[in-house]
């Protein structure tokens, strides 16, 4: 659900307009931040198995530390606390903490039955959307385009880098979301961890650079 928690992260700014898009994104994606950290450090556990799923090639083996529903709530409070802790507003951190808690309910969406609820407890939770191509690209484009619309519609471009700067950031979300649906496999686990952490670290610090050429209108 990459464009879908992407999505998440453009909606914040709607509702808590002193939010930055970085902030957003890091929100609504972290468990996804945590998870590539915790398997190159043997804590978690994927598999490369194409088709175990439609759209995704990955058997998520053990991941109760990053994306079981218990520590998903954690990680919320933690991510909102730290936020405000570090001088933001009250409601931005409550809409964070919401985006992080977000992520797991949409990956419930789209993975198999293999969501955790808590570690320890062997009790997996997922809808499965993942094995259709096609209801995976309605939903998941769908909420993008919300996401995408609720942004435009929170703010506007101080200057031309505030609007080729932000359509730039969309064509490169998109790409990397066609190219992770339809392309080739990793070649392994350690291709993965690396491939999310550029990624992310790339999406941030480009979201933080056109939030600084946009502003709030609400």
């Amino acid at each position: 659900m990459f464009i879908g928690h992407i999505a998440v992260a453009f909606g914040v700014k709607r509702v808590a307009p002193e939010a930055g898009l970085g902030a957003a994104i890091v929100a609504a994606s972290f468990l996804d931040l945590v998870w590539p950290v915790l398997v190159a450090a043997g804590i978690e556990q994927v598999r490369i198995a194409p088709g175990t799923m439609a759209v995704s090639p990955f058997d998520f083996v053990s991941y109760p530390y990053s994306h079981s529903l218990v520590m998903t709530l954690a990680w919320a409070g933690l991510f909102a606390w730290v936020y405000r802790w570090r001088g933001g507003s009250m409601r931005a951190a409550w809409w964070l903490g919401l985006a992080v808690t977000s992520h797991w309910f949409l990956d419930l969406i789209v993975h198999r039955p293999d969501l955790p609820l808590a570690p320890g407890l062997d009790v997996r939770a997922g809808l499965g959307l993942w094995n259709s191509v096609a209801g995976t690209l309605v939903v998941e484009g769908s909420l993008f385009a919300a996401g995408l619309w609720l942004y435009l519609s929170a703010t506007r471009a101080r200057d031309r880098i505030g609007v080729w700067g932000l359509w730039s950031l969309v064509a490169l979300l998109l790409v990397s979301y066609v190219a992770a649906t339809f392309g080739p496999p990793p070649p392994n686990v350690t291709a993965i961890v690396i491939a999310d952490i550029l990624g992310a670290t790339l999406t941030v610090v480009w979201a933080y650079w056109v939030e600084r050429h946009r502003e709030a209108v609400l």
